[in-house]
């Protein structure tokens, strides 16, 4: 469950951040001969392309964390885990 709600906040912050972006124009800036358009600053999106890299990769670690720690305890309840794991 932590780690899905990880991935809901993660996603919840790109959609917000797309949102505010985006306000500022609607045509990808690319070069013709039309003036006076409102065009969308391309730094946000590559900025939110990272973010959903590093996002993706972030939620893979804690995948496989996860699947380390059902291997070596019988269950994946934090509480249990860490009174296990307790010197």
């Amino acid at each position: 469950m932590k780690i899905i709600s990880m991935d809901v906040m993660s996603t919840g912050v790109i959609a917000y951040y797309v949102l505010i972006a985006s306000r500022d124009g609607l045509f990808t800036p690319i070069v013709s001969n039309v003036e006076n358009r409102a065009y969308s600053d391309p730094v946000p999106q590559a900025v939110i392309l990272t973010a959903i890299v590093i996002g993706f990769s972030i939620q893979a670690l804690m995948l496989v964390g996860v699947m380390k720690l059902a291997r070596d305890n019988p269950t994946l309840e934090s509480d249990e885990i860490e009174k296990n794991n307790t010197p």
